[in-house]
Order: C-alpha cells, then sequence, then structure tokens
C-alpha cells in the first residue's frame, strides 16, 4: 500500500484542494533532502510548463491535466512538484538551482577563420595589358584567367572583366583608327 502525500497531515494541501478521483501522484521518498526543501513561484511555473506540453502531446487528458494543474498550485515542496510530474517524460528540477561550471575555452566549437583565394596572375596581367593599351594580349589572358579562376575557386575575377573589357575596347578603336587611315 503506498501512502499519498495529500493523505499525510502537513502535506501542504489545503483542504478540499487535493485531487479526488482519476490520477494519484506518485509517492516521493523522504530519504531525499531536496523533497523536503520549499518550491517557489518558479518552480511551479516550470512544472505547469511541463503539464502543458504534455497535455498538448496527448500524454494527460483533460481530467488529469486539470488534477495536476490544481495540485501544482498547492503544492509547497520540490518533492511534491516532482511527484506530479514523475510519470511524464521530463519535470521540474529535483534540487534548487545551481551555478552551472563555466564551459572551458577549449571545448567551444570555433569555426575555423576564413581561407584567402588566391589571386589569378593572368587577370593582373590582362588588367595590365589592357591599361597599357595591349588590347589582344590583354583580351587572350583574360579570357584564359576567367577558364583559371572557376576551375581553381580563385579571386581576380573583376580583374578579368576589367582586362577584357578595354581589351576589347581597344581592339575596337585600334580597328576603327586602321579603317580611318586605309581610307
Amino acid at each position: 500500500m503506498s501512502v499519498q502525500p495529500w493523505g499525510e497531515p502537513g502535506s501542504g494541501y489545503p483542504p478540499g484542494k487535493r485531487p479526488t478521483a482519476g490520477w494519484q501522484p506518485a509517492p516521493v521518498p523522504v530519504a531525499m533532502p531536496q523533497a523536503v526543501m520549499r518550491a517557489g513561484h518558479a518552480d511551479r511555473d516550470r512544472t505547469l510548463d511541463v503539464l502543458k506540453a504534455a497535455f498538448a502531446e496527448g500524454r494527460l487528458s483533460v481530467q488529469e491535466y486539470e488534477q495536476r494543474h490544481e495540485a501544482v498550485a498547492a503544492a509547497q515542496t520540490y518533492g511534491q512538484l516532482a511527484a506530479l510530474v514523475a510519470d511524464l517524460p521530463s519535470g521540474p528540477m529535483t534540487a534548487p538551482p545551481t551555478v552551472a561550471a563555466p564551459v572551458p575555452a577549449t571545448f567551444m566549437a570555433v569555426p575555423p577563420p576564413p581561407q584567402a583565394r588566391p589571386t589569378s596572375a593572368l587577370a593582373v596581367i590582362s588588367l595590365l595589358c589592357s591599361v597599357l593599351l595591349l588590347s589582344a594580349p590583354a583580351v587572350i589572358t583574360g579570357h584564359i584567367a576567367r577558364g583559371e579562376i572557376r576551375r581553381r575557386n580563385m579571386d581576380g575575377d573583376w580583374a578579368a572583366v576589367f582586362g577584357l573589357v578595354l581589351g576589347y575596347l581597344g581592339c575596337t578603336f585600334w580597328t576603327l583608327l586602321l579603317f580611318f587611315i586605309a581610307a
């Protein structure tokens, strides 16, 4: 025969507030020193959160939820709160909150620093050739540089594109200049 917490004198449940039929909380061993410690509002709120989650997941019927909700409001110790959620997947803290030890820095996941991608030398050469008005070499090295950048995941695409644009403009300029001289 198990002893119910509200059946004992001084259990903390006022007359008329103890649950009647249906669900009965599990007995709490008195040997646990935390079981007799007084619970606060935050502890009751955490227990209510567990009950709400269990009700939302379908673990408790409406009657069980109402009975346990009333019992939480009347509970005065950690043991009484623990008994109300002992058969549920999670429950209130069985001991007063303690300060957690800090996590050593060696266990913290720190992402590695980003690796700098190399810049394509051909892209830089294409840009320099286009600035020096060497249009044909600028176009050739620009196209080769773009292919190299895509294959090797390199930086410098902006330099290759800029070299190509200036190279094509230079080719157009030199072609038009030759047509006007020839005419």
